[in-house]
């Protein structure tokens, strides 16, 4: 369906009535039944009632079953991709740290604690010695 342009005496109409803040030719709502424009139909919005705040802070339910990733890292290091080729089966990698210190535990990336690392029932694990505190991990993030 096509609509027809319109003559200059509906184009004066509408800035007129724009002008008065009046509705003009074609802006009358659609007939009773039908959808707006836009194909939906919209409640009058009250500019005059206020939001109310919620009555209680968000809760800590909405997040608890999101996962994330755990990660312990025992140690870093930098090779040369020649060093990385020759490695075999018996290698061995110098890391930056020494034997005994905590292992980092990292959370989506991020340091949360540091542990020392225990072996339960054959299965390496990690005992939390420390949990970063608040503002150590607020300046890691940045």
């Amino acid at each position: 369906m096509s609509k027809s342009p319109l003559s200059q005496e509906e184009i004066d109409a509408l800035i007129q009535a724009g002008e008065k803040g009046e509705k003009g030719v074609g802006e009358d709502s659609p007939p009773a039944g039908q959808a707006s424009p836009a194909g939906q139909e919209f409640a009058e919005f009250d500019q005059a009632a206020p939001v109310a705040p919620p009555a209680e802070p968000p809760s800590m339910e909405l997040v608890l079953d999101i996962p994330v990733d755990v990660a312990v890292e025992l140690g870093r290091t930098r090779k040369l991709v020649r060093e990385v080729l020759a490695m075999v089966p018996g290698s061995v990698v110098e890391l930056d740290r020494q034997a005994g210190e905590p292992v980092d535990v990292m959370v989506n990336g991020k340091l949360l604690a540091r542990g020392e690392v225990v072996v339960i029932d054959e299965n390496f694990g990690v005992r939390i010695s420390e949990v970063i505190s608040r503002s150590e991990r607020l300046a890691s993030m940045r």
